[in-house]
């Protein structure tokens, strides 16, 4: 149980033996207060609290930390030295403990290669299933392939030309050139007596050669022989040889019609003669160059040169940088040979590029199309001028060699601002060679199922058997069983919108998270204790209570499942709450309550008000209407998205909803974003397909603030990301002392040599290396912590030096700096997003995502908006308690008043309830969505029929 506190309400809860408990004596990493508590093992156990109150320090740096730490003991010292030791959370004592395994959101893959399919293994049960049930068909003829066996051969030859005469042949050249004669001789030398040349039989004599210039198809004859049954013994043997010798090919001709049969052991089409390897598992795997598309390389994606980005504008010259990777003119040697091409075929370099012939424009794209162009070049010199015959290969060839040649990344960027990303036309996208695409099941390709909804695939499997031969279900019997019982784990968690060739990269933070928790739940493993991070991100309330079963399901195979969570389905499904508080950072690390949901909902406290309904925010009385603009997308169609028509009334607070994969991201994210960042900044994004838009006029800034931490070093911090630690360092340089030793504001960066202490490097802490031992953090003993060297702490202002205020809470600083207006405005922000607990030069490695998020919305805050701003938020609630929500809320309802338009696609029914104005998708997720259902304020929305999201939202708004 956690130490009794002054003013916290009495928690106490019958203890569980022993052996059916994890108890944490003493813990202590980051801002916990010396917790000791008991969780029941086998049991779900949810940890909630605000933001920023120790939840994760609990769940992931305690009792996570620990867990793998001793697994990492388990090895031998001498594997040790090599693999690195862990560092031992801060806390006295942990037992109980079962081997544990963390479900983060986290470590989602950004390699382009990595699937939904491959990271859940279906896809390698797919390989599998292909390679030895899969009927392969010609993509000459679209017919199936046929390979025979030497038995089978017989077989059909006595079926077939049963006392007729035929003559078994061995293919030796195929539609090739030459004269043939060692070949002929060779043959000649083993017996054999007769060969068949381009349809003719002929004898096989000395010298005996053909026309070396013409292409022929030789055919060595093996026997000819009438087909009788006392002649199976030699037919057999015939039959062999013939295969040996054309490589697993033989031809059987009618001796009375001349009519030629093809028999393979390879699969092959018998009308034009293509045959493929024999398939194996690799053959259907892109990251295989077995199986992957020869031209993208199996990412189904290439690089193409964007002729809007060679020439911008037809209305410039080539003098003033028409050709944008040539620039303007300069004295370049790639300049030389433009003037001597404009000379050549007549056109002026200062006319308007439209005006140039299109011959010569081509020639100066792309080279002369016979090959590349000759061109004259004179260079003065003191002895008169010199002339050069130099090859000229085209502004558009150019930047393709840089783009595939160079070894710089600076080069290869600049090439890349020439060329768009683009579906690969040789495979449209499907990542596979030709030959892979064309071994098919139930006249499905793997690249098909891949593409298919995950519900739709699961159906489509449902009753595969009745639809496969007797020997395919022979083979395929376990292999369905897999694919099966892991497309149910993923349906089970909600993810049936998703299909197996989405990348992992385009995946949210919760989408990922369920993938690994149905990953484990299929592993089927017992005793272990699971620690999850949020798992309901991402979900719409529909789906709740199939991620609460699949966490059961976990807890019932005798497992304990602890989870970090803000959800009040997931809370009051628990089998045991701890809520931690009361506040966050210093203020919190506390445990205000724990017990079962029932036991929490007596007590009088911020989440027990919140899950019993007490404590929700008041709906606004009247919503707010705008200031009469609209911003208008139309026929957008990318992804699943059918030709939606969105209309925005700019001002407003607007929610974005709809079940999970309905189009949300993509019609806002993908489609909405990038138009306007192209419209405001310029950019290079690439919206996804629509085909108009009004009202961009109104806007002039588009501002996106996603769920990615804000550094992933410990040198990064709250103070540099929101860019006021430059203010900082610049009024340290302009104190009278700091002038008078010629101070600048760079001697007060931990990152420049000058003004950092030279033992730590301005880290502030020494790795002191322990061999066997766990590295040990210690504080630096020249500077104990502070960063600086004497000469830079000396600085003084106020009397606090530099460290000092890294050492603030934001809160102190926000009254340290008032007279300093343009640095208190920037610090002001982080206190009016709840941050006022961190400290300025708290690691960003350190922060919680809704932390992370929040010092992003802060930065935006402290910068001066327009009133005609677009702000877009992508489920900015995570990792927010509700008390964090109200702070949220407040912060975005001050932009709006300033006029500007906040947009916000989330599942929080408390942000949604609380919008001016809704847009609904759906009715459901993946194909099943992608169309508006219902626009509208919230009251106008609950009332729609269609919509999941309209039925809970009438219930929170109680009409």
């Amino acid at each position: 149980m956690a130490k009794k506190k002054e003013n916290v309400p009495d928690t106490s809860v019958a203890q569980a033996p022993a052996d059916e408990q994890i108890a944490i004596f003493g813990a202590r990493e980051h801002n916990l207060k010396n917790l000791d508590l008991q969780l029941p093992k086998n049991k779900l156990v949810v940890i909630t609290g605000i933001s920023g109150s120790g939840k994760s320090s609990l769940a992931f740096d305690t009792i996570y930390a620990e867990g793998q730490r001793r697994y990492m003991e388990s090895f031998s010292a001498y594997a040790r030295q090599f693999i690195g030791d862990m560092e031992r959370p801060d806390v006295d004592k942990i037992t109980g403990l079962s081997p544990v395994i963390s479900i983060e959101q986290k470590t989602t893959n950004k390699n382009p290669r990595s699937t939904v399919g491959t990271i859940t293994e279906i896809y390698d049960f797919l390989r599998l299933l292909y390679a030895r049930a899969g009927t392969a068909y010609s993509y000459n003829t679209n017919k199936p392939m046929t390979r025979f066996s030497e038995e089978e051969i017989l077989a059909h030859v006595f079926k077939h030309y049963k006392n007729k005469k035929l003559a078994i042949l061995a293919p030796l050249v195929r539609g090739r050139k030459g004269h043939y004669r060692e070949l002929f001789e060779q043959v000649r030398k083993q017996g054999y007596l007769k060969v068949r040349i381009d349809g003719e039989i002929e004898d096989l004599k000395e010298r005996m050669q053909v026309d070396r210039y013409k292409i022929h198809d030789i055919e060595l004859v093996i026997d000819r022989i009438q087909v009788q049954e006392d002649a199976r013994t030699r037919i057999s043997q015939s039959v062999q040889k013939a295969l040996t010798m054309g490589k697993g090919l033989l031809f059987i001709m009618d001796h009375d019609t001349n009519k030629v049969s093809q028999y393979s052991k390879q699969l092959m089409c018998e009308e034009t003669g293509l045959s493929y390897e024999e398939p194996s598992p690799n053959t259907f795997s892109f990251n295989s160059p077995y199986g992957a598309c020869p031209r993208c390389k199996g990412l189904g994606t290439i690089y193409q040169i964007d002729m809007d980005e060679v020439i911008p504008d037809y209305n410039i010259s080539i003098t003033d940088g028409g050709l944008k990777p040539l620039g303007e003119a300069r004295d370049t040697f790639t300049f030389k040979q433009v003037q001597q091409l404009a000379k050549k075929y007549k056109f002026s370099l200062t006319a308007p590029i439209s005006s140039i012939p299109q011959k010569a424009l081509n020639v100066l794209l792309f080279g002369d199309e016979n090959g590349k162009l000759e061109v004259d070049l004179e260079f003065g010199e003191s002895n008169g001028s010199t002339e050069y015959v130099t090859e000229y290969e085209g502004v558009v060839n150019m930047v393709r060699r840089y783009f595939n040649d160079t070894s710089s990344d600076h080069v290869r960027s600049w090439a890349e601002g020439f060329m768009k990303l683009s579906t690969c036309p040789e495979c449209n996208g499907a990542r596979l060679k030709k030959e892979s695409l064309f071994f098919k099941i139930d006249e499905k390709n793997i690249s098909e199922l891949g593409n298919m909804d995950l519900d739709k695939l699961l159906a489509w499997f449902g009753n595969i058997e009745t639809r496969l031969e007797k020997k395919q279900n022979a083979i395929a019997k376990d292999i369905l069983k897999e694919i099966r019982e892991r497309l149910g784990f993923l349906l089970n968690v909600g993810l049936n919108y998703l299909t197996l060739n989405r990348p992992t990269r385009s995946l949210s933070g919760g989408e990922s998270q369920r993938i690994r928790l149905a990953t484990q739940i299929g592993s089927q493993l017992m005793g272990i204790t699971y620690i999850l991070d949020e798992p309901s991100i991402g979900l719409h309330q529909r789906d709740n209570m199939q991620l609460i079963d699949a966490l059961r399901n976990l807890k019932d195979m005798g497992n304990t499942v602890i989870v970090v969570e803000h959800d009040k389905d997931i809370m009051l499904h628990a089998d045991h709450l701890v809520d931690i508080g009361p506040g966050a950072g210093v203020h919190g690390g506390q445990i205000i309550a724990q017990g079962t949901p029932k036991q929490i909902l007596k007590l009088n406290t911020p989440t027990a008000g919140y899950l019993n309904g007490n404590a929700t925010p008041e709906v606004p009385e009247q919503r707010r209407k705008g200031n009469g603009n609209f911003l208008e997308l139309k026929g957008a169609t990318g992804n699943n998205l059918k030709n939606v028509n969105l209309k925005l009334p700019l001002g407003t607070f607007i929610c974005v909803t709809g079940v999970s994969g309905s189009g949300k991201s993509t019609l806002i994210n993908e489609t909405l974003y990038p138009i306007l960042s192209k419209h405001a900044y310029d950019s290079k994004m690439v919206p996804m397909p629509y085909k108009s838009i009004k009202g961009l006029e109104f806007i002039d800034k588009v501002i996106e603030i996603d769920q990615s931490p804000i550094g992933r070093t410990p040198r990064s911090n709250p103070a540099t990301y929101c860019g006021f630690f430059t203010d900082i360092r610049t009024l340290f340089a302009s104190v009278p002392e700091a002038k008078i030793r010629g101070y600048n504001a760079g001697r007060f960066s931990f990152n420049v040599k000058t003004g950092r202490c030279d033992v730590c490097e301005g880290g502030g802490m020494r790795v002191i290396e322990m061999n066997f031992l766990p590295d040990v953090y210690v504080h630096c003993e020249k500077c104990n912590g502070r960063r600086y060297n004497r000469e830079t702490l000396e600085i003084r202002y106020k009397g606090k030096s530099i460290s000092d205020v890294l050492d603030m809470t934001v809160d102190e600083a926000v009254e340290f700096f008032q007279p300093v207006p343009w640095i208190y405005r920037k610090i002001k922000t982080l206190q009016d997003v709840g941050l006022g607990y961190i400290t300025l030069g708290q690691s960003a490695v350190t922060l919680s995502g809704g932390e992370a998020q929040r010092v992003k919305l802060a930065t935006e805050l402290s910068k001066k908006d327009t009133g005609k701003t677009i702000y877009i938020l992508d489920e900015p609630t995570t990792g927010l308690h509700f008390q964090d929500i109200q702070l949220l809320l407040k912060v975005l309802y001050k932009l709006v008043d300033r006029g500007n338009t906040v947009l916000v696609i989330e599942h929080n029914l408390d942000v949604i309830k609380m919008a001016d104005y809704i847009v609904d998708l759906g009715p459901e997720g993946g194909g099943g969505g992608g169309t508006i259902l219902c626009t509208g304020t919230p009251e106008q929305v609950s009332t729609c029929k269609e919509s999941h999201t309209a039925r809970f939202l009438k219930k929170e708004l109680g009409i």
